[in-house]
């Protein structure tokens, strides 16, 4: 089995990179991809957990948050090491991009009457980057709301009242990112995302090489939809659970009906690009 989309607690995921990976291997799991969202410091403690399990591998990846006038765009990365200095750079940038943000976020929850010490948030995100699932967390905690998806719904979802936007960049720019970089840029959870075709042939120009069709709650007829989008722009069809361990209803690591014949056929894409 393999799940290229897991998040830890370096970012907004509920387990630790080793914790991660032993779930994995429960699972028994082939490849993982930890892509915790702009940050890529999880990876090397992942990556020492799984030598424990010799049948398991780790691929370096990131998932970072692009913004175009209609809709949030999220890309993936998947690399063959983390030897990037201008990555890092820019990941560096955007998680205290993500610390601004959640602050002016606690903030405007003040104004609405709700009371919540950043102190606190930060201590809940841990080492990892801030975000608004610890925030949502922190409601939870003092008894606001009842569970982390009612923050979002009413609070600190898009186009709520406490929601702040964050700097970001364009998906072309984030393509471009990864390309230099030496990854593989993917487009992530894109079903819902408008005249998605257009915007695979964009991308496609500055260099994407995949995107995800089997994914968390992607039905029979979406996976249909979008393998028809990744074969008529020649691209790779990409999967992963999304696993963060905080919803009862996501789906587990492994767990995205990945055909193994479409599996194999992406092994050998990795192995030739030497990320693998």
């Amino acid at each position: 089995m393999i799940d290229l989309h897991l998040h830890t607690t370096t970012s907004d995921g509920k387990l630790s990179p080793r914790e991660i990976v032993r779930l994995a291997a429960r699972e028994s799991i082939d490849i993982i991809a930890i892509t915790d969202h702009d940050s890529m410091e999880g990876v090397p403690e992942a990556v020492e957990e799984a030598q424990s399990y010799p049948f398991l591998k780790v691929i370096p990846g990131v998932e970072i948050s692009t913004y175009n006038p209609e809709v949030e765009i999220h890309l993936l990365g998947y690399f063959a090491s983390l030897d990037s200095g201008e990555l890092e750079q820019r990941l560096e940038h955007f998680r205290l991009s993500r610390r601004q943000r959640a602050q002016r976020m606690v903030q405007k929850l003040e104004g609405l009457g709700i009371s919540l010490d950043y102190d606190r948030v930060r201590e809940i995100a841990g080492s990892g980057s801030v975000g608004r699932p610890h925030i949502a967390q922190a409601m939870v905690e003092k008894g606001y709301i009842e569970s982390p998806r009612e923050a979002f719904e009413r609070y600190i979802g898009r186009d709520s009242p406490a929601y702040v936007e964050r700097e970001k960049i364009t998906p072309e720019e984030a393509v471009e990112l990864v390309v230099r970089s030496k990854g593989i840029p993917v487009l992530a959870h894109p079903r819902d995302i408008p005249c998605l075709s257009e915007l695979i042939s964009k991308l496609k120009e500055v260099g994407l090489q995949g995107m995800e069709v089997y994914y968390n709650g992607y039905v029979f007829e979406d996976r249909q939809y979008l393998k028809s989008l990744a074969q008529k722009h020649n691209i790779i069809s990409f999967g992963g659970s999304d696993y963060h361990g905080i919803h009862p209803d996501e789906t587990s690591p492994g767990k995205t009906d990945f055909p193994p014949r479409e599996e194999e056929e992406l092994i050998s894409f990795l192995r030739e690009r030497q990320v693998l």
